[in-house]
């Protein structure tokens, strides 16, 4: 039998070793789960992606729901195509964030995701994210250039231990500004201190008028610890990281192995 639970209204889903598996789909058997959910709960996508790559498993799961895109600095009306929230950092901050970097190590690729536009001055794909795998710039321009506006999201791409030693430097001098993300060994992901899925979440579950307590959160990321403490119910993947364990009430199977519909079964959502 499921536990006793409250009436859950609204499922955040981290996407990207939680919804995706390893092959960065959704199982057959998790669509189905999902598919099978209450007509009065809404699954809302919580990721660190932008819009154009969240597009495709938005449409598989036919959802109609707001989302949550990069890490919280964006929400999304995506069949509207319309911007909800955005917390950018200033292009200003910006430069400052990438001229330390780079004094440091010059090859550092920088990526700049603005609303759903990706700037880079170098494009190369020796180190990438998943977008990148998917989708080529939109802009190839200078920094002065890129810089001259709001960016959403500043991502620092290069060899790991030089990823390490970046971290550091910045959060020395920058951390009461921004906050830093080392979701890979080879990426820095770096938003306004104040966006976060915690924030963007409480946003969109007073949207529908959902009560925080009537929300699950299922993540596996240092980035979803937030929206899992602020979640009345929170699942972490068996894959996640020990800290987003510590926060759960509940320890799914991996991605690999539908956590995600155990996770709702568990919580006698589907069967």
């Amino acid at each position: 039998m499921p536990p006793p639970s409250p009436d859950i209204r609204l499922i955040a889903i981290d996407l990207d070793g939680t919804l995706l598996n390893d092959s960065k789909e959704v199982s057959d058997q998790t669509l189905r789960a999902l598919s099978c959910l209450r007509n009065d709960i809404k699954v809302v996508i919580a990721s660190a992606r932008p819009p154009r790559s969240v597009r495709p498993i938005y449409k598989k799961l036919n959802l109609s729901t707001w989302q949550i895109n990069y890490n919280g600095a964006l929400i999304w009306d995506e069949p509207s195509q319309k911007v909800i929230h955005h917390q950018p950092m200033t292009g200003p901050l910006v430069r400052s964030i990438v001229d330390l970097a780079r004094d440091y190590y010059d090859d550092l690729l920088v990526s700049c995701e603005i609303l759903d536009r990706w700037y880079t001055d170098r494009p190369d794909n020796s180190y990438t994210t998943e977008t990148g795998k998917l989708f080529p710039p939109d802009v190839i321009c200078d920094l002065t250039q890129i810089c001259s506006q709001p960016v959403t999201k500043l991502m620092l791409l290069g060899p790991p231990a030089t990823i390490a030693k970046t971290e550091h430097l910045l959060t020395n001098k920058f951390a009461d500004q921004v906050q830093i993300i080392s979701s890979d060994d080879h990426l820095l992901q770096i938003m306004d201190k104040n966006a976060g899925k915690a924030a963007a979440l409480t946003k969109v579950a007073a949207h529908y008028q959902i009560p925080l307590t009537q929300v699950m959160a299922i993540g596996d990321a240092l980035n979803d610890i937030g929206m899992l403490s602020l979640a009345g119910t929170s699942v972490a993947m068996h894959n996640a990281h020990p800290l987003v364990k510590d926060c759960a009430d509940w320890i799914a199977p991996t991605n690999n192995h539908h956590g995600v519909h155990a996770a709702l079964a568990h919580y006698g959502l589907c069967e």
